[in-house]
């Protein structure tokens, strides 16, 4: 805009320049070709006047030229100015946000390998879980982990003198678990085993008759576990008169409770108590509990014994004392005699005294001497 007033103003300037020489050129062709009048005087004053007013046309322009130069050096100066602070800002601008981008894409690599540590720990789990699954088909193996997971919860109610584990029993067989109580109730047996098959083809079935099929075999094993554990590990005079069975599946127990509430009749018929992890523990901390009260009271027989003990002790120091206190008693006794003895002593002492300190009268001294004797004699 500046630069192209700039232009308008040298292009006016040489415009004036041309066609006030052109006039000039005019003018002096008219004069030289019509000779002197006083038109062409008054002609040359008003081209004369023309050209100082071109003159000082000329002037003006240029000084606003120079004018305009001068604001557009001051103009393109704080305009170059001002193109650098924003260039350096947009340079500071530029370097905050590459470093917020480093940081948020540093950031995200942290968390992809976070992702990518947690999907492969997801993989390992799957693995896992795939091995259990093939574990839990085997029966020795599923045997083997209920046993385990057993000896887990057992360890963690109870201290080690409470149960022993792989007990062989008077029958013959051996008991997974053996916890032991006092008689009442006493030792109590725990099963390890469970029909998982069975609730497996349960949960699988495609159809209601497989389901039914699946039930009815789930049942039946079910109720044959029971009279096993109630044949082998109840044993009397040995034993208690009950026992657990424990399933190391929560979903077991609650599909069992759920819709085989005749199986669970059966087993309290049979006084065999069916137990998740869950209720096993429980079952556990009441029986802490009943093996600390029978602590208590052993130690509260032994505690009454040595109170008994004390009583007696307590008695013979009370004889102790009293016949300290006759002692004591008799030891005051003697020393009042002993006071009153010492006494009568300083008494006599005081009356031979003043009898020492009296006057020596020959003619009053037998009449002096004479009742001193008397009294003597009385006491």
């Amino acid at each position: 805009m500046i630069e192209s007033t700039a232009v308008l103003l040298g292009v006016l300037i040489g415009a004036i320049f041309v066609a006030a020489g052109a006039v000039f050129y005019a003018l002096k062709t008219v004069r030289a070709a019509s000779g002197p009048n006083p038109e062409t005087e008054k002609l040359n004053g008003d081209i004369a006047h023309l050209m100082a007013a071109q003159q000082a046309l000329t002037g003006r322009l240029q000084t606003m030229a120079e004018a305009q130069t001068t604001s557009q050096q001051a103009l393109t100066k704080a305009l170059s100015e001002r193109l650098d602070h924003v260039t350096h800002r947009m340079g500071q601008n530029l370097d905050h946000n590459a470093k917020k981008t480093a940081e948020s894409l540093g950031a995200l690599t942290a968390r992809l390998s976070t992702i990518d540590e947690a999907q492969k720990n997801l993989t390992d789990l799957s693995t896992q879980v795939v091995g259990l699954q093939d574990i839990l088909a085997n029966k020795q193996a599923r045997g083997a982990f209920g046993e385990i997971q057993l000896n887990d919860i057992v360890a963690q109610a109870l201290p080690p003198s409470a149960y022993s584990f792989q007990t062989s029993l008077s029958n013959g067989t051996r008991a997974d678990c053996m916890v032991r109580l006092p008689n009442p109730p006493g030792s109590i047996v725990i099963d390890a085993k469970f029909p998982l098959d069975a609730f497996h083809g349960l949960r699988n079935a495609a159809d209601d008759n497989g389901k039914a099929l699946a039930a009815r075999q789930f049942r039946t094993d079910m109720l044959t576990h029971i009279k096993a554990i109630a044949s082998k590990y109840i044993v009397p005079g040995e034993t208690a008169e009950s026992a657990l069975m424990f399933l190391p599946s929560e979903a077991v127990y609650a599909e069992l409770h759920a819709n085989f509430t005749d199986v669970v009749t059966q087993s309290h018929r049979a006084r065999v108590w069916i137990v998740s992890p869950t209720t096993l523990m429980a079952t556990l901390n009441t029986v802490r509990a009943v093996l600390k009260d029978a602590q208590m009271r052993e130690q509260a027989g032994v505690i009454q014994a040595e109170v008994g003990k004390l009583l007696e002790d307590v008695g013979r120091l009370d004889t102790r004392v009293g016949n300290l206190t006759k002692h004591f008693g008799q030891a005051e006794s003697d020393m009042r005699a002993i006071q009153t003895s010492s006494d009568k002593v300083v008494r006599r002492g005081e009356r031979i005294v003043e009898l020492e300190l009296e006057e020596d009268d020959a003619t009053s001294l037998p009449h002096a001497v004479e009742p001193q004797r008397d009294l003597l004699a009385g006491e």
